[in-house]
């Protein structure tokens, strides 16, 4: 005869079988699942609104919150994705043709340093022109060559593409209906106390919901005004310039700047000066400001996360994750810092 031990072992290995199991099941579409529970967290306040508005009609207070997500994100998001992948393959086309060389504007910027800094530059290898001007050419090549196969690649797995936007949209509709009552099951299937278990899951929803909605309002005020500055200077590519620092400015403090103030660097040295001191004004006192207010305010308040954790944990996110890491990365980290909380709080309290 079994022993009990034996029994709750035993049951114990074939719980984390079974759960290992189905996250397999669930990996080909983990985006999907992903964006679906991730949606569901930031909408249900309003499912909530719209419940009670409607008589407690669940269906129908997730269909209209659903349409409502339609409406506010993935169409805009959809619309944008492809304007960006069809400037990307005109930008790939003019690099092929010749009619953007990016070895000339190397060129241009070596002839306007000073001969001390060419010298310094000749010390450490870096004046080679035919070497900068092929690495640049081919980087910039193979970057553009990326999104235009992106786009290929798109237009190829327009059908999975289709089902994993299904399963999204469909598991978000239960989520939003169903997600008090499978959020309740969770909660008490986790083997902690009730205020822990509060607290953990209050801090998750919390840091989802400021991570998403205030890096992606940065990103999007910062990626608009990157492209809106770049289209006033006459710069060729201005949406996809604005939509990588849009991506960029998911890291704290460096984002936008990465691509700015390069540009601007060159205006100068090539004697647009109104140009370079233009965007170097507009980069810090417009784009920078756009970092400085409302990130802290949309994030940081929320989160109650340092910014250096942010970042790091930002970028590790997205090494290991992909663009899903932006979420990830800081929810670990908050839950990290809460988990260490309790525990810190657990032992200093004091013992009858």
């Amino acid at each position: 005869m079994n022993s009990p031990d034996l029994q709750q072992k035993t049951f114990l290995l074939m719980l984390i079988a079974v759960s290992l199991a189905f996250g397999w099941i669930l990996l080909p579409f983990f985006g999907a699942v992903f964006w679906g529970s991730v949606l569901a967290i930031i909408f249900t306040p309003f499912y909530r609104r719209l419940l009670v508005l409607m008589r407690q009609r669940q269906n129908l207070a997730a269909l209209t919150t659903l349409l409502l997500c339609l409406i506010m994100v993935i169409f805009p998001f959809t619309l944008i994705t492809a304007s960006l992948l069809r400037e990307g393959v005109t930008i790939y086309q003019r690099i092929q043709s010749g009619e953007l060389n990016f070895g000339a504007y190397f060129q241009q910027i070596m002839g306007a340093l000073p001969s001390w800094m060419i010298n310094f530059l000749d010390s450490v290898g870096l004046t080679s022109i035919s070497g900068m001007k092929d690495m640049l050419s081919n980087g910039a090549l193979q970057g553009s060559q990326l999104i235009a196969t992106e786009a290929l690649n798109m237009g190829q797995n327009t059908f999975e593409f289709f089902i994993s936007f299904g399963i999204m949209l469909y598991l978000l509709f239960f989520l939003l209906r169903d997600g008090a009552v499978l959020s309740a099951r969770i909660k008490q299937a986790i083997p902690l106390s009730v205020e822990h278990k509060r607290h953990l899951f209050s801090k998750f929803t919390t840091v989802v919901r400021a991570t998403v909605k205030g890096n992606i309002a940065v990103a999007a005020m910062q990626g608009t005004l990157g492209g809106v500055i770049f289209s006033f200077l006459g710069i060729q590519g201005a949406l996809l310039w604005g939509f990588v620092m849009a991506f960029l400015s998911l890291l704290p403090a460096v984002g936008a700047g990465l691509i700015w103030a390069p540009v601007a660097i060159y205006f100068l040295l090539t004697g647009a000066l109104w140009q370079g001191i233009t965007l170097i004004a507009f980069g810090v006192l417009v784009i920078g400001m756009v970092d400085n207010v409302l990130r802290p305010i949309l994030v940081g308040k929320d989160t109650q996360i340092p910014d250096y954790v942010v970042l790091i944990s930002t970028l590790g996110g997205m090494v290991i994750f992909g663009l899903n890491g932006f979420v990830i990365g800081p929810v670990i980290a908050a839950l990290f810092i809460a988990v260490w909380d309790l525990f810190s709080a657990t032992k200093e309290a004091p013992r009858d």
